[in-house]
């Protein structure tokens, strides 16, 4: 990190960001989240002035490969890309996190000491793991919409759409092993197409010690100056046809239509970047009254539950190996966006978003005011209405997000709440075939819950977090049962004393006894789950939440999905110069953008990359966080760097400004030329509102430079086989010399203080 005094005024730069970010135009900078199908004709001539080497149809075609042929969806929720000629892929460490976890024992924990294949036989089998890519997408709008009268009801309307997503997804496939869905842009204005193909043979290849996967933990999640090897490596295997099939030994490493090369070349600011990828969800388009409700209601419910619930996991992980392990995958899940929601509470806060909505608002009715009757009659109450129904529907936002969090946030209410379809079955007196079907899949998500559950933990975590739910939920909205236990148990013992009281009695907190429960329900029995405290207790939050808070907050929330429709189609309609973008909604996009550092407040710039030294400068044996293994400070000691050292030290990370949001987890970084330089791993903390709002001074991505990844691989887990696999390229950018990050003399180097989370 280095400190400058700028010579521009914070007021001056808050006032062009004003501006900036009030103008009408075309996307900012480079914000924006883009559908590949449609590069040519709205982005080819603005991304090769920003260095693109290559065509709209070298990154997406259907007629040959292309870059999108080396992409994947990662599972459900993450991106990886394709390294080799052989199926290799490439994704971050977090994302395979779950997979590492689930292969790892006390005995052998690859959580904390890695993995790595030396032999194909050795790479480990991951039940119901895909990886999905793209075959093709395609703009069905009119074969969707047409012929749907423009006054029709919202639920006829909805349910002749969801006809032809049908019809029109099986056609697609039919005759084919390919699958097929249809997701609605801008806000249902516009559908699409895209034809997958889901390969379900994905296999754990290597993944590199926590310490070096998770370096920085929770202290630099969402942060930059960032010094995490945040990447696993997978391996995707086909049928003796190469198409998807299920696993075998006999399958074979998958034949790719297209995989990325991996450049040496290196980055330097002002270097052109693409990120393909899935990102999963944004809500770029929302009203001043939306801002609100996530910056004042929704985000700080939710980070007070789970600030409280990691707190409790953190205590438990640390005394015990078994808790760790059994714990890891969760604890990061739920660390994560705790964090992203206070950054984001913070971004929205200092970009003033709901005032800058607010203008935005103003000038859309001056606009609707100025046009003719049919503009009038279209979008006149739409505002109006839009706030009508978000003010209605706050308090059970409040109460959906308390309920979730914090009463389902207690695993053992929520597993209770998962036998409920067995009591719904023996009600209503189903088959007993059915009825035994449904008990065999319990049966298996009860073994499955219990490999990783601790009930003393988790009766740690009702304590805290059942007060929560009960003085956080609207009086009128909680359910009598928790009303009754809030007048008695008034102060942090008596909750304990409860929770203490709840899993002596219940019988679903250990395996052996649900199993027994499960016995009587096979029989037709549901007194021993009727009577268990603990479904007692989930019975009465979900059905309180299900008759007093669902049907409002659906009929509130479908109202706003059908004004947003039409107020999006209203802004497309005001601004017909704008380049829109659809919100993330999971499905495969382009985001594009350059190297570049950031100020994340006045008279502070961050460098645009890191490097190995910053590793050994942060390293401290008595923080799990920032422990550097013994092979990784004894090559840094001996420079033993091999060929993938720059200027005497090795490249970690670096940030560039393309809009990313969860789901780019993983996501190749590529330059110009179509070559992997890094793997898009996090976004800094002062730009987490880039869901809601893009500020193009402080929004970057996180990128883990190729070099780091590689040298790691090879050097210091001793896995050069699969380097081996891996075509590097060297050729330089823009005629540069092979050396990627100059030396900076002349400007300061600081420690980072890891005690700023804490600050935070």
């Amino acid at each position: 990190m280095t400190f400058h005094f700028s010579p521009i005024s914070r007021a001056v730069r808050t006032c062009a960001l004003l501006l900036a970010l009030l103008l009408p135009a075309a996307a900012r900078a480079d914000e924006g989240m883009w559908l590949p199908l449609l590069l040519k004709q709205l982005n080819e001539a603005d991304m090769r002035q920003k260095g693109l080497k290559l065509t709209a149809e070298d990154i997406y075609s259907v007629n040959r490969g292309s870059l999108k042929d080396a992409v994947v969806q990662f599972g459900g929720g993450c991106t990886g890309e394709i390294i080799s000629g052989e199926g290799l892929l490439l994704t971050n460490h977090h994302c395979g996190y779950s997979q590492i976890q689930q292969h790892s024992s006390v005995e052998n924990d690859y959580l904390t000491k890695g993995y790595w294949a030396m032999t194909r036989d050795q790479e480990l089998p991951n039940p119901g793991l895909t990886a999905t890519f793209i075959v093709r997408m395609e703009d069905v709008t009119g074969a969707v919409l047409q012929g749907i009268p423009g006054g029709i009801a919202e639920a006829e309307r909805e349910r002749t759409v969801q006809q032809r997503i049908t019809q029109v997804a099986q056609k697609a496939v039919e005759g084919t092993h390919y699958k097929a869905f249809v997701r609605p842009m801008f806000g249902g204005n516009e559908y699409y197409l895209f034809v997958t193909e889901v390969f379900e043979d994905v296999r754990l290849v290597g993944a590199p010690p926590s310490s070096i996967g998770k370096f920085g933990g929770d202290t630099d999640n969402w942060a930059w100056p960032r010094h995490t090897g945040d990447f696993s490596m997978f391996r995707i295997y086909a049928g003796p046809d190469n198409k998807p099939a299920p696993y075998s030994k006999a399958n074979k490493p998958y034949q790719p239509k297209h995989y990325l090369p991996i450049s040496m070349a290196g980055v330097q600011p002002g270097d052109f970047t693409l990120v393909f990828g899935f990102p999963g969800r944004t809500t770029e388009y929302l009203t001043s009254w939306g801002v609100d409700e996530v910056y004042a209601a929704s985000d700080p419910a939710k980070v007070k539950v789970r600030d409280a619930k990691l707190r409790v996991l953190d205590a438990d992980m640390k005394a015990s190996d078994k808790v760790r392990i059994q714990y890891a995958a969760k604890y990061a899940s739920l660390a994560n966006y705790w964090k992203k929601w206070i950054g984001e509470m913070r971004g929205l806060r200092r970009l003033d978003a709901t005032a800058r909505k607010q203008q935005q608002e103003q000038q859309f009715r001056a606009w609707v005011a100025q046009g003719d009757a049919t503009r009038k009659a279209a979008y006149g109450q739409i505002l109006d209405q839009l706030e009508q129904q978000y003010r209605l529907v706050r308090p059970y936002v409040v109460a959906r997000d308390y309920t979730t969090e914090a009463a389902l946030g207690v695993e053992l209410v929520a597993y209770a709440n998962s036998l409920q379809n067995l009591l719904d079955l023996i009600q209503n007196k189903a088959p007993q075939a059915e009825l035994a079907t449904a008990v065999g899949k319990a049966r298996t998500g009860t073994t499955n819950f219990f490999r990783n559950y601790s009930a003393p933990t988790d009766q740690k975590v009702a304590a805290a977090l059942l007060p929560l739910y009960a003085d956080g939920t609207p009086a009128e909205l909680l359910p009598d049962y928790v009303k009754t236990l809030r007048a008695k148990n008034t102060s942090p013992a008596a909750w304990a004393s409860f929770a203490a009281d709840l899993y002596g009695r219940s019988k679903l907190t250990s395996e052996a006894d649900a199993q027994k429960v499960l016995d009587e329900l096979l029989k037709g029995n549901a007194q021993p789950l009727l009577a268990d405290p603990a479904y007692q207790l989930a019975s009465a939050v979900v059905s309180t939440y299900r008759q007093k808070v669902l049907p409002t907050y659906t009929t509130a929330q479908d109202q706003i999905t059908l004004l947003q429709r039409t107020y999006m189609a209203g802004l497309r309609q005001w601004q017909p110069e704008r380049k829109f973008y659809p919100d993330a909604n999971s499905t495969l996009r382009v985001a594009y953008g350059q190297v570049a550092g950031y100020q994340p407040a006045d008279g502070t710039e961050y460098e645009y990359y890191t490097t190995l030294d910053g590793i050994m400068e942060k390293a401290d044996p008595t923080n799990p966080e920032f422990e550097v293994p013994a092979r990784l400070a004894e090559l840094y000691q001996n420079k033993d760097f091999g060929p993938y050292a720059v200027n005497g030290t090795v490249p970690v990370a670096f940030t560039a400004t393309n809009h990313t949001t969860g789901g780019n987890s993983g996501s190749p970084v590529i330059n110009g030329r179509g070559e992997l330089i890094g793997i898009n791993f996090d976004r800094n903390w002062e730009g987490t509102m880039s869901d809601i709002m893009y500020d193009p001074d402080r929004v970057r991505n996180i990128t883990l430079d190729v070099h780091y990844m590689l040298f790691v691989v090879d050097k210091f887990a001793g896995a050069g086989h699969l380097v081996k696999e891996m075509k590097l390229v060297n050729m330089p950018l823009n005629g540069r010399a092979n050396s990627p990050l100059e030396p900076n003399t002349k400007k300061q180097k600081v420690k980072v203080k890891r005690e700023k989370a804490a600050a935070l």
